[in-house]
């Protein structure tokens, strides 16, 4: 069964897409089949993987709106073998169009359920924000959530809010829902700070923090305006062997060999 993990921080600038992208091209590199679902309306992961979002003829919209996703909106990267739902301004719309829409929370589920056994792993990149559309993610995350947190003071204010939000699409929506592992961004171990929050972080999820910590890296900031993962960018930078190390780490709690 194809496993699914979404991944969600309302606060921006966390590392979010680019872990998204990374770890996904570090599985697919590691011999699994991937599929990204790019579920922000911005759509900076289908940017960061060299997609035009003006030329998408369609995508995460359509699959919202129809309830299915059509096999021609699917793309596939033959050089990183990575498979793309990509994303669209439009969007931008979907959380009008499905708001007195029966079952819209359940929209983006529904529609991934025809790719059951195609793919290894589904990763889907939500929004900075807990709209219907992250609820539509977090809904569809069948094997649990990836909570990419910056090193640095205010992201921890948004970790209560977040965990709140996961607990009302507990008890209203997806009693199964959980949170996978919380990965650790931007780290400079340069700083006092740095560490503190790693410590917080592992206080406030205990068990949950993932080992392998990405850190602060120049190449990781390029890649997405070259529109490669870092793996194909600068495979062997700092930032590539994190995510590296992360892919292989999220197989192995997955007891992949």
């Amino acid at each position: 069964m194809t496993r699914i993990y979404t991944l969600v921080n309302q606060k921006g600038g966390v590392g979010k897409t680019t872990t998204a992208i990374n770890l996904a091209a570090y599985l697919a590199q590691l011999g699994q089949s991937v599929l990204v679902v790019d579920l922000d309306p911005q759509a900076n992961a289908t940017s960061s993987l060299g997609v035009d979002k003006r030329t998408v003829q369609a995508g995460t919209y359509e699959a919202l709106i129809s309830g299915e996703v059509l096999h021609s909106s699917i793309l596939f990267n033959e050089r990183l073998k990575l498979s793309l739902l990509p994303s669209s301004p439009s969007l931008a719309g979907a959380e009008v169009e499905l708001v007195d829409e029966l079952g819209r929370e359940f929209r983006l589920k529904t529609a991934l359920e025809s790719l059951d056994h195609k793919y290894d792993y589904i990763l889907i990149d939500c929004p900075p924000s807990l709209g219907l559309l992250t609820v539509n993610g977090l809904v569809a995350a069948r094997n649990g959530v990836l909570v990419p947190v910056q090193c640095e003071y205010l992201a921890l204010e948004g970790l209560g809010q977040l965990t709140q939000t996961i607990g009302r699409v507990q008890s209203l929506l997806f009693p199964d829902l959980k949170v996978r592992g919380v990965i650790l961004t931007m780290y400079d171990a340069r700083t006092t700070l740095a560490h503190d929050v790693v410590k917080e972080v592992s206080n406030h999820f205990p068990g949950l923090v993932f080992k392998s910590i990405v850190p602060r890296s120049i190449r990781l900031a390029e890649a997405p305006s070259y529109g490669l993962p870092i793996s194909a960018y600068a495979p062997a930078s700092v930032g590539a062997a994190a995510y590296e190390a992360l892919a292989k780490e999220l197989l192995k709690g997955d007891g992949v060999k």
